[in-house]
């Protein structure tokens, strides 16, 4: 069967709540995608599927740079999950390009996210750091990283901050 990358339905989301649950061990993404979906700040969330399935799923919410240069607004990407016995096989991978050209095309200026140092650079991220640029959350620079979708607006310097409800995460 083919695999699909679409935006999220209705219909989807007990099924992307369940696949948060199991791909993280616990409810803490699920219920984050909950809030975010609730308050309407949910701007990008893909599914995955095959057939009727979902495998896999992704959600891009708005985040604030607050830097030297004033205040900038972009997109955080948070979660990303794939069903656990179907991870290695592309679907994060194709997630994540659809996440970015869909980011792109919306006229978002950059994407953050907080991952694996091994997988986001292949996706044309780089170390925040390297930008000056942190998490508000002390301690995460090696794994914390942004990708520049219009260069010219990319924040240089500054402090990344979440929406409020990645606080109960």
């Amino acid at each position: 069967m083919t695999l699909r990358v679409s935006e999220e339905q209705p219909a989807d989301i007990a099924a992307i709540a369940s696949l948060n649950r199991a791909a993280f061990g616990g409810p803490g993404e699920a219920e984050l995608v909950d809030r975010l979906r609730e308050v309407g700040a949910l701007p990008i969330s893909l599914v995955a599927r095959e057939g009727d399935e979902i495998l896999g799923h992704i959600a891009f919410s708005p985040v604030v740079a607050d830097g030297k240069a004033g205040r900038g607004l972009g997109l955080g990407l948070a979660p990303m999950a794939v069903r656990p016995d179907r991870q290695r096989e592309g679907i994060g991978t194709k997630l994540v390009e659809r996440g970015l050209e869909i980011a792109a095309a919306s006229g978002a200026p950059f994407v953050v996210v907080l991952g694996h140092p091994d997988y986001y650079p292949r996706f044309g991220f780089e170390l925040a750091s390297t930008f000056d640029i942190a998490w508000e959350q002390a301690g995460y620079a090696s794994a914390f990283f942004v990708r520049a979708l219009d260069a010219g607006d990319l924040p240089r310097g500054g402090t990344i901050r979440y929406r409020p409800e990645f606080d109960a995460v």
